[in-house]
């Protein structure tokens, strides 16, 4: 093939990836759950809250060793078989064995009529680990509104539970079973509010309580936690509020939602007194605003944490899954702040977070997993420090303005300005406005996705590395393939009649649109990311040192642009095409390696950490995964070069 045409790139191929990149950046990797996945949470929740319920019951059927009631004995004896059951027909994963262990033990405990307190503690021990090896979403995604939950009630519960909750409706008569007193305090210390919810989402089988799916998530959880409040005096909750305020280790104990609507009185009472547990439970379950949703770095500090604890109980592939949630939604959300602040310290945090996921990833020892966490504490803690400090200064803001636009600008810029000086070698003035179009429109595109992200959808972590990830990795192909092409022609010579001869095919219809294509992409890939800084650092105030910023970074970058033109201007043809070519080749490795290291962040790739200094600007990474993908790169335009000077070599000795 003697020359290299826009055109050969499929436009096909290049519509179905910018389909994949709409796809990942509106609806994130996360979207849509297969039917398979589905049907296996909803076996997960049934068989939980059967486990929760055999917890709770138990103590009715069973007093002292002896039936109490032979109904529900009965009863008890068949769920525990269900649950054996309901456990062996479970998908295999690692830690099954463990759970079909603890469901026989239930099961005999029941036979033999063990202590409730007993079969209490083996069925909240099954439950616990059946959501550690098969994991749901067990927390509202919201603080919950106790007053819609007091509505709810009223409306949906009165007739039965009565007003109060003591199970005493106008209609509590007719029903058999008679309906659960929510201020029984003897059921309330084994009942989690996790257990209200599946039984309001599911309702409960062989009674009257039907399921309210009807509802919103939001809705059953508002409900719940108003239920779950029904058997505490207010003297336990004021004593509550009390003690969380004075009591700081209550946080560490209780860090978030999730852990709250898992939580039992009986549970608790094993670590702290047990009027202290009520009190607690009491204060947390009406106030749950107290805990707030947990975001940021403590979001990264919980995950982490729940990640080693999975580790240690043998299930490696939930550990991975929230060591990589951890970076996900916790760091990556507050990325662009953290950055603008300290963005020596934010390469920290990618560094030793990566190296958690590292050290997951090859097995390495419980004790060397926690020794470098350790390491990640110290590291978010003072991330911690940086982003509650007050607001930066004029002049922090400034340089941190002026920075990231002339280093997010910096790669986007060389491409464009090559393409240009291409074009002004070539005499083809009336395509500039291709290129101009293309670069424009990814600024619009930039600013409408960064709309659309704040206004109207949730763009996840993994979304944004993925995006940047495939952008910068077809990036690279097309440029290592233009660089290539121009480097050919760097030695081939005749450059006069080969560009009168053949750029008129080279540039024109399809081939001018693909090109425009390469220099939006390029800037793309980069004006989102700038865009999300910026709002960073808005957030922080001094507007004017910000703006001031803003156009000292890009009348730097018109400098730049304006001395590579002039320059390149200078160039024989020959060395343009030649400093062009290398010039491109650098680009595609520099993206490769941001590129894997994007997919990486995003859990598509796996890490393999190097000794290594880790430099962004030239893309690189240390880990096994991005050098040997950079070195492949690298490798491909080397040995490109030989050969196009080898067949130059020989068409002039065979002249």
């Amino acid at each position: 093939m003697n020359r290299f045409s826009f055109s050969s790139i499929r436009g096909k191929w290049l519509a179905r990836f910018v389909a994949s990149m709409a796809w990942l950046v509106l609806f994130g990797t996360n979207a849509a759950m297969s039917a398979e996945d589905d049907n296996v949470d909803l076996q997960v929740r049934q068989l939980w809250q059967l486990i929760d319920y055999v917890a709770v019951d138990y103590a009715g059927a069973v007093s002292d060793g002896q039936v109490a009631n032979e109904g529900e004995y009965k009863e008890m004896v068949e769920f525990t078989a269900t649950i054996r059951e309901r456990v062996d027909s479970l998908p295999s994963r690692a830690g099954q064995e463990l759970l079909v262990q603890q469901g026989q033990l239930l099961e005999t405990a029941v036979s033999q009529q063990a202590d409730a307190t007993k079969v209490a503690q083996i069925a909240h021990g099954l439950g616990d680990q059946l959501l550690a090896i098969y994991p749901v979403p067990i927390a509202p995604k919201a603080v919950p509104e106790i007053a819609r939950g007091a509505a709810l009630y009223r409306e949906q519960c009165v007739a039965c539970h009565g007003v109060a909750g003591h199970g005493d409706g106008p209609a509590a008569a007719q029903l058999d079973p008679p309906p659960i007193a929510f201020t029984d305090a003897e059921r309330a210390r084994s009942r989690s509010l996790y257990s209200l919810y599946e039984a309001i989402s599911q309702g409960v089988a062989g009674t009257a309580m039907p399921g309210f799916s009807s509802l919103s998530a939001e809705d059953r959880w508002a409900l719940s936690f108003y239920v779950g409040t029904l058997a505490y005096p207010a003297t336990a909750r004021e004593e509550g509020a009390k003690l969380w305020r004075q009591d700081p280790t209550l946080r560490q104990r209780i860090p978030d939602l999730e852990t709250l609507v898992r939580q039992t009185e009986n549970g608790l009472a094993g670590e702290w007194d047990p009027n202290r547990a009520q009190a607690v439970l009491s204060y947390l379950r009406a106030t749950p605003a107290a805990l707030g949703g947990e975001t940021g770095v403590a979001l990264a500090r919980s995950r982490l944490h729940q990640s080693f604890a999975a580790y240690q109980s043998g299930n490696t592939q939930e550990a991975s899954r929230l060591a990589l949630s951890a970076y996900l939604d916790g760091i990556e959300p507050i990325e662009p702040r953290l950055a603008a602040r300290d963005a020596k310290l934010m390469t920290r945090v990618e560094e030793v977070m990566s190296e958690y996921r590292a050290r997951l990833d090859r097995r390495a020892t419980p004790a060397e997993i926690k020794e470098h966490l350790a390491v990640v504490e110290e590291v978010l803690s003072s991330a911690t420090q940086t982003l509650d400090r007050s607001n930066t200064g004029a002049a922090t803001t400034f340089i941190a303005s002026f920075t990231i636009l002339v280093r997010e600008g910096l790669e986007a810029l060389l491409l464009v300005v090559a393409i240009v000086a291409f074009l002004r070698k070539s005499g083809r003035q009336e395509l500039m406005a291709y290129v101009h179009g293309g670069w424009i429109s990814a600024l619009a595109a930039g600013g409408v996705t960064w709309l659309v992200a704040r206004y109207l959808i949730d763009i996840s972590g993994a979304s944004r590395e993925l995006t940047e990830g495939y952008a910068s990795l077809f990036a690279a192909f097309v440029l290592l393939t233009v660089g290539l092409w121009m480097h050919q022609k760097s030695v081939a010579g005749h450059w006069q009649r080969y560009l009168q001869n053949n750029l008129s095919g080279i540039l024109q219809g399809r081939s001018a649109w693909l090109l425009a294509g390469l220099a939006f992409l390029m800037v793309y890939r980069e004006v989102f990311e700038t865009i999300l800084f910026y709002a960073a650092l808005s957030s922080e105030g001094n507007g004017a040192a910000l703006l001031g910023g803003l156009v000292a970074g890009a009348a730097v970058l018109a400098l730049i642009s304006a001395a590579l033109l002039k320059f390149s201007a200078r160039l024989p043809i020959g060395k343009f095409f030649s400093v062009s070519s290398i010039l491109i080749a650098v680009l595609a490795v520099v993206l490769a390696g941001k590129g894997a290291e994007a997919l990486q962040e995003a859990g598509i790739l796996s890490v393999q950490t190097l000794p290594l200094p880790r430099i962004e600007l030239v893309g690189v990474f240390p880990s096994v995964q991005t050098l040997l993908l950079q070195g492949l790169v690298a490798l491909a335009a080397i040995a490109g070069f030989v050969y196009n000077a080898r067949a130059a070599k020989q068409a002039r000795v065979s002249r």
